[in-house]
């Protein structure tokens, strides 16, 4: 279990990170993390929830949450 892995980190740190995430779940590994970085955890994750004031709002794999226009505008800006 990993919380904020990025949290106040150059991004080029949070990259390598990120490549060793990959590298650990690729060995099978189950990963459970805690991150804000939305664009990059939705990147890398199987499934993923939307918590918001201590609530699930959203939960679905990684791709439905990217295609959801409620998570695109709230965290992609688009």
């Amino acid at each position: 279990m990993i919380d904020e892995l990025s949290l106040g980190l150059a991004p080029i740190i949070v990259d390598e990170i990120f490549k060793t995430l990959h590298k650990i779940k690729a060995q099978g590994i189950t990963v459970l993390f805690v991150e804000q970085n939305v664009v990059k955890t939705l990147k890398e994750a199987d499934r993923a929830y939307i918590i918001e004031t201590g609530k699930i709002t959203l939960s679905g794999t990684a791709l439905e949450l990217r295609d959801n226009e409620d998570v695109r505008k709230a965290y992609f800006g688009v």
